[in-house]
């Protein structure tokens, strides 16, 4: 498959992808991540390791689409857990009443 990443064109196949990522070992993911064979790869290393230029010449997006049309499993940020308020137990009881009790 045919994709611009950074303004240059490649030639991906997903055995292509799957051999250059052989022997390399994934970075922590604290972002977008792709799952190649059985290992979670940061996007940029990805990126890094298979157009062999520097990450900041490419965005997640080009090689989120790029591994995406080659067949890989990609994830996106992981949601921010919503913050759960604590209640005391004078809020708790009357919440329990039907009455709100705001402090």
């Amino acid at each position: 498959m045919r994709c611009v990443i950074a303004r240059f064109p490649f030639d991906l196949t997903k055995s292509g992808v799957l051999e250059s990522m052989k022997g390399v070992k994934p970075e922590q993911v604290v972002g977008e991540s792709v799952i190649i064979g059985r290992r979670t790869y940061p996007v940029k290393q990805v990126g890094q390791v298979i157009t062999r230029q520097d990450r900041r010449d490419f965005s997640t997006g080009e090689v989120l689409r790029a591994m995406t049309q080659l067949g890989f499993t990609c994830r996106g940020l992981p949601r921010a857990a919503v913050p759960t308020q604590v209640l005391s137990p004078l809020q708790q009881a009357s919440a329990m009443l039907g009455i709100p009790v705001t402090v």
